[in-house]
């Protein structure tokens, strides 16, 4: 996903929306002044720092506990995160383990996001500089220490798998000088390790520190949790965007045996009971009366329409165009004979992830406590913060783990977090209250990955490459109404396309967005833009080389020389040469190459047809990364990344009938089946540059990776997705 926030600059300060007015604007009839956005959005926080500042404890036998800013809801980033403090640390990895840190701005903000949100796949990019100064500067405590105990220089001491050692003999475990080394004040700008000398990041040997506890089932997520006295809530929500409660009748509700009560919040109706079924079946029997005089009733297909109909020149007179590359003559973009012409379609995607939303809130007066499995904390603490009337940092969170998010669980309305907050307030008493969603709330309350069309036309030089390329983008706006709104063009709308060195190569550019609005609420989804801006692009390509009469993989070289996209070419090579020069007996092979998040990745599909569906046998996927703190886990992101986005070109859908969501659960809204994934093989391109984004660029590749293998076997090219369209 994409960041919500802007990172603050020094003129660029919150909007009084930010800080939530109502709590953290006035401590004790004080106003706050000369505060940082951090401050402010952590006002009220008890969080305390321990001796070796905010990052690491120690145990008093020594072992090693990581605060992990970051949620961990299946990327595996607790490994990596780990693995930097223990690599500038030189402690014993079998004796590190991490937790996650509790919700404040200040201390744990994601430095790429300007809050604390764990998302943009910058876990460990942002991270790298700020733990390895965290590891370092613990060692090099520990090191004093030992320097004052025995009377040695510090540069005399050593430090390796957690014990401090001497070459006159002596040596001590951390646990053996933990106590003065507490007292030591942790320098400001501990020497960092020279990668070169790293004995534990690149390895294989970070491994995840997890897998024990989710095989066994000791890992604790939200549904996992069982307070005294805890009722359980369900709401009733309206059958379409936008409608509101006009009235309800709760008199069968309160019937059933084990309702509690039955009251109205801003997004529906709330059932509360003494379990989930009772508050299930209470909320069957509840009658509910919708106010829908402002409701989206189009149908997905007529948006489409709508879309394609911008994109030609016949949309509303006061919608805008903004132009996000331009260069040359914009006219002679759509001028020209023999252009090649071609629009795309993208459907609305739900994220679909393994476990719904829920929530845990205990609201006291104006004391609040969240527990659940949080992506965005500083969204959730502000969201909760206006709710119950206090500053935003007082508002505490305990992290746990989270079955998938891929973006839903961060958006700025904090949506199913303030439903339970909003519930938990009602009840009151400090009585503690789940909110559970059933899949069906899931997949037709929203959010989803807008619905977006694209138009392109571009014209080939006598060599057969672009010589000029006018695009088109028309979707709906992620940023649109967020407390920090993109400048300029939504970047989560164009990112992919913009800076793309297909458009760095061609001479003439005229490319545009348009952001109509629609009642269906969208969110960023797995790699956001990319995952159509990848597609166009891509496929594009291909189409245009054989246009050209040009091997595909020849023609991305040739434009990638002309752009200077060195990482690109490097990525595309090794994939190739790792695919081999032939495919499997019967598949036909796609190729596709793009940056997202920093990082850039190529693929190499092996596709072939069955019962006129395609199925992907073997991708073979190079990566360049930045350093690869743990290899393992970024195979593991690229493997999962794939499956993921072959899911959603192959099958994912959501449409709407009269403003109806149609789909409600995975017999209406297919996935892909572990039959059905393919072998995915992993390979890093080697890089001594900062780690960059792992979790989200394996997501937008595939799908032009396959099309274009689809495109080498029939000649015919893939405008519009899913590929397979079947409710079964």
């Amino acid at each position: 996903m994409n960041a919500p926030f802007g990172k603050f600059g020094r003129d660029e300060g919150p909007s009084r929306r930010d800080v939530v007015v109502v709590g953290a604007a006035l401590v004790g009839g004080s106003l706050l002044v000369g505060c940082s956005p951090a401050d402010l959005m952590s006002a009220g926080s008890k969080v305390e720092v321990g001796a070796f500042g905010p990052f690491i404890r120690f145990d008093p036998d020594g072992a090693v506990t990581v605060l992990s800013k970051h949620i961990e809801f299946g990327q595996g980033n607790h490994a990596g995160l780990a693995a930097i403090v223990a690599e500038e640390l030189d402690a014993d990895w079998t004796r590190v383990k991490v937790v996650h840190a509790p919700a404040n701005a200040k201390l744990y903000g994601n430095g790429a996001l300007g809050a604390q949100l764990t998302g943009g796949s910058s876990a460990i990019s942002n991270s790298w500089d700020q733990l390895r100064k965290a590891g370092a500067g613990a060692r090099e405590m520990f090191v004093q220490a030992a320097s004052s105990k025995w009377s040695v220089a510090p540069s005399e001491v050593t430090v390796k798998d957690s014990v401090v050692s001497h070459p006159g003999g002596k040596s001590a475990t951390f646990g053996e000088l933990l106590a003065d080394a507490a007292k030591i004040t942790p320098p400001a700008d501990p020497k960092l390790k020279d990668p070169k000398t790293f004995t534990l990041i690149g390895t294989d040997r970070v491994r995840r520190k997890d897998s024990q506890a989710k095989s066994d089932g000791t890992a604790r997520y939200t549904q996992d949790v069982r307070l005294p006295d805890m009722l359980v809530a369900v709401v009733a929500h309206p059958p379409r965007f936008g409608a509101k409660v006009k009235s309800f009748d709760a008199t069968e509700a309160k019937k059933v045996a084990g309702v509690v009560d039955v009251f109205e919040i801003p997004t529906g109706v709330a059932v509360t009971a003494a379990t989930t079924y009772a508050a299930r079946m209470g909320r069957e029997a509840l009658k509910v009366e919708w106010d829908e005089g402002a409701v989206e009733t189009r149908s997905s297909a007529t948006i489409a329409q709508q879309w394609r109909d911008i994109a030609d020149g016949k949309g509303p007179s006061d919608l805008k165009w903004e132009a996000f590359d331009s260069k040359g003559d914009a006219a002679a973009a759509s001028a020209g004979k023999d252009a090649f012409e071609t629009t795309y379609d993208f459907p609305y995607l739900a994220h679909a992830t393994m476990e719904p939303m829920n929530c845990v809130a205990v609201v006291d007066g104006n004391h609040c406590k969240l527990i659940h499995g949080s992506q965005g904390q500083t969204l959730d603490q502000l969201a909760a913060a206006k709710i119950v009337g206090t500053l935003p940092g007082s508002v505490e969170i305990e992290t746990l783990f989270a079955g998938g998010s891929f973006g839903r669980r961060a958006n700025f309305q904090s949506d199913y977090v303030a439903e339970c907050v909003h519930v938990a307030k009602k009840v009151g008493g400090g009585r503690p209250v789940k909110l559970v969603w059933t899949r069906e709330d899931d997949m037709r309350a929203g959010y989803y990955r807008p619905l977006t069309h694209h138009a392109v036309r571009v014209t080939l030089d006598k060599d057969g490459y672009p010589a000029t390329w006018r695009h088109r983008i028309v979707t709906q706006s992620i940023m649109k109404g967020s407390p920090m709104p993109s400048k300029g063009p939504d970047q989560t709308a164009i990112e992919g396309t913009a800076g793309s060195p297909y458009l760095k190569a061609t001479p003439v550019v005229d490319a545009q967005l348009a952001l109509p609005e629609a009642g269906v609420p969208v969110l960023w989804w797995r790699s956001v833009g990319a995952t159509h801006t990848a597609f166009v692009m891509e496929h594009t390509i291909d189409q245009l080389a054989r246009k050209a009469g040009k091997d595909p993989v020849e023609y991305r070289r040739a434009l990638y020389a002309k752009a200077g996209a060195q990482r690109h070419l490097a990525a595309l090579n090794l994939a190739v040469e790792k695919a081999g020069p032939t495919a499997a007996a019967g598949f036909t092979r796609g190729v596709a190459v793009h940056e997202s998040f920093g990082s850039v990745v190529a693929q190499v599909a092996e596709v072939k047809l069955v019962d006129g569906a395609p199925r992907v046998g073997r991708v073979v996927t190079a990566i360049d990364c930045g350093v690869a703190v743990s290899p393992d886990q970024v195979a593991a992101q690229m493997e999962g990344g794939t499956c993921y986005g072959l899911s959603g070109v192959l099958y994912g859908e959501v449409t709407l009938t009269d403003g109806t969501v149609d789909q409600s659960n995975f017999d209406t809204y297919r996935v892909l089946r572990m039959n059905e994934a393919p072998t995915v093989e992993t390979y890093v391109v080697p890089s001594g540059n900062a780690p960059s984004g792992v979790g989200e660029p394996g997501t937008p590749v595939i799908g032009p990776a396959v099309a274009n293998a689809l495109l080498a076997l029939s000649g015919t090219a893939t405008t519009r997705l899913p590929f397979v369209r079947s409710t079964s």
